[in-house]
C-alpha cells in the first residue's frame, strides 16, 4: 500500500492507496486527548446515518474484525492513538476554489449549494434518533462559555492584555446568559458538524462533500451556519450570507429569529478559536491569532454589548 501524508494538524491524516486495485482511503490518527473511543464510534454512527440519508460524506470503513477503529502505539511519543479509515473523496477543497474565484456570482453559487447541503444535514439530525450508548459533547451555554469550555479557556491566552482579558470575560458572561435562554428543541438544536467552513467541504462538479466530523457535537443549527460564513467580512459577507440562506431555504425553513443570532454565533466562534489557539501553542499560529483577536475584540465592543 502507498502512504502519503496529507495533513499534520490536530489529527494526522494520510492518503492510503491499495496497490491491488488502486482504491484510495483516508487514514486518520486521532489526537489522544480530544475524544474517547465511545465518542469516536458515535461520530461514525452519525456519519453513516447521514450517508444513508443521501448526504455526501466520507464513508467510514471498518477494520478486518469489524471494529470502527484500531488502537495503535506511537513509538516516538509513547502515545496510544485510534486509527480510523474512510473512503477517499475526490474533489477540491472549497476554500481553495473560493480563493481562486474572482467571479462573485460563482462564489455565491457555491455558498448557495453549501446552504442546501447544511439544511439537508440539519433535516436528518433533527429527526434522527441516535443509537443506544451514543456519546458526544454538547456545545451549549457551558460548552461554549462555561468555566471549562470545550475548546479551552480563551480568556487565558497570553496574547490578551489585561484590559482585553477583562473585555473578553465580560463578553463571556453576557454570551453565557444569552445562550442559556435559547431553546433546544430538535428543529433548532441537534447534532451539528460544528466546523463546516469551506476548508472542510470538497467540490466535485456541482456536488459538495462534507468532511472532517471531528468536532461534531450537540449544538444549535445557527452555529453551523455562522461557522460557514465566519471568515468573510464586509460586503462579501452580506452577499454570501444571502446566497447561503437562499440555498438553505430551498431545502429547509429558517426563521428570521435564527438569522438574527448569526452575529452572536460568529463572535462565539471567534472566542472558541482563541481558545483553540491557546490549547495548541505548538502550532505557532501567532499571525492568525492576531487577526482573529482584532476581529473578536471589535465584535466584543459592538455585538457583545448589545446581547
Amino acid at each position: 500500500e502507498g502512504l502519503e501524508l496529507v495533513s499534520l494538524a490536530e489529527n494526522v491524516t494520510y492518503r492510503v492507496t491499495d496497490r491491488r486495485d488502486g482504491t484510495a482511503y483516508a487514514l486518520r490518527l486521532h489526537r489522544p486527548w480530544y475524544h474517547t473511543h465511545d465518542e469516536l464510534v458515535s461520530e461514525r454512527a452519525w456519519v453513516r446515518a447521514l450517508a444513508d440519508a443521501g448526504i455526501a460524506v466520507q464513508m467510514p470503513m471498518r477494520t478486518r474484525d469489524g471494529q470502527e477503529y484500531a488502537s495503535v502505539a506511537i513509538a516516538g511519543t509513547g502515545e496510544k492513538r485510534f486509527a480510523g479509515l474512510a473512503r477517499w473523496t475526490t474533489g477540491r477543497v472549497l476554500a481553495q476554489v473560493l480563493r481562486e474565484t474572482t467571479d462573485t456570482g460563482i462564489a455565491e453559487q457555491h455558498f448557495a449549494r453549501l446552504g442546501a447541503v447544511t439544511a439537508a444535514l440539519h433535516d436528518q439530525a433533527a429527526a434522527w434518533r441516535p443509537p443506544a450508548g451514543f456519546a458526544r459533547n454538547a456545545l451549549d451555554a457551558d460548552g461554549f462559555m462555561g468555566e471549562a469550555p470545550h475548546w479551552g479557556p480563551f480568556w487565558d491566552h497570553e496574547g490578551l492584555s489585561g484590559a482585553e482579558r477583562r473585555l473578553v470575560l465580560e463578553t463571556r458572561e453576557r454570551l453565557h446568559a444569552a445562550l442559556a435562554r435559547l431553546e433546544q428543541q430538535p428543529d433548532v438544536y441537534s447534532m451539528i458538524h460544528a466546523d463546516m467552513h469551506p476548508g472542510n467541504v470538497l467540490v466535485d462538479g456541482d456536488g459538495l462533500t462534507i468532511i472532517d466530523f471531528d468536532d461534531a457535537a450537540w449544538g444549535w443549527h445557527a452555529y453551523d451556519i455562522a461557522v460557514a460564513l465566519v471568515h468573510k467580512h464586509g460586503p462579501a459577507l452580506e452577499a454570501f450570507q444571502r446566497a447561503y440562506v437562499t440555498g438553505y431555504r430551498s431545502v429547509r425553513p429558517i426563521s428570521e429569529q435564527t438569522l438574527m443570532l448569526l452575529p452572536m454565533f460568529r463572535l462565539v466562534r471567534g472566542l472558541a478559536q482563541i481558545g483553540w489557539y491557546h490549547q495548541r501553542p505548538e502550532l505557532n499560529r501567532a499571525a492568525k491569532f492576531e487577526e482573529t483577536k482584532a476581529v473578536v475584540l471589535d465584535q466584543c465592543l459592538s455585538i457583545g454589548r448589545e446581547i
